[in-house]
């Protein structure tokens, strides 16, 4: 089992931080996840765990969205005002490659430009594009993640890479 959460950690905790936004409330989900999972499915048969391990996630991330629109509720009626986000942890990481800082800039704005229409699909969109495209599930694995039809999924999907594909153009799909 250790070696699974080894192969996914980084795509999960990736997946988190898009829905999230911030570096300790993503690790925080992925560890919710890891932990729920090893409770509930750690007898499951082991090519199983991906689509369950996912679905867990997509669960920790919508609760998440939940428990955070009442507290941004409280704190803007207690503060009058939002509280500021934490700056990206992915862009504070060194660059193994030693590209270029042009390069390395160009990069980074194309990153953020794809992150902000990430941020504009809806939430289930979001996700199954994120599962799709990013991590490689089989529509059958994505629909049992998220515990969803799989033309639910096909739906999904076609109307993020459309709206994807009409933002950024056919080159980054």
């Amino acid at each position: 089992m250790e070696e699974f959460f080894k192969s996914i950690e980084r795509q999960a905790y990736r997946m988190a931080l898009f829905s999230c936004s911030n570096q300790e409330d993503a690790l925080d989900l992925v560890q919710d996840a890891m932990c729920k999972f090893v409770e509930k499915y750690a007898e499951k048969p082991e090519e199983e765990w991906k689509a369950l391990f996912y679905r867990i996630l997509q669960n920790k991330i919508r609760d998440f969205y939940r428990k955070e629109s009442v507290r941004s509720r409280w704190r803007i009626w207690l503060n009058g005002r939002a509280e500021e986000e934490d700056a990206e942890p992915l862009e504070q990481l060194a660059d193994p490659t030693g590209q270029t800082p042009e390069r390395e800039t160009g990069n980074r704005q194309m990153f953020d430009h794809l992150q902000q229409e990430l941020k504009k699909l809806s939430l289930k969109q979001q996700q199954v594009f994120l599962l799709r495209a990013w991590e490689g599930l089989s529509v059958n694995e994505a629909a049992l993640a998220m515990s969803c039809s799989e033309g639910t999924i096909k739906t999904h999907y076609f109307r993020a890479t459309e709206r994807l594909r009409k933002k950024l153009g056919d080159h980054w799909l």
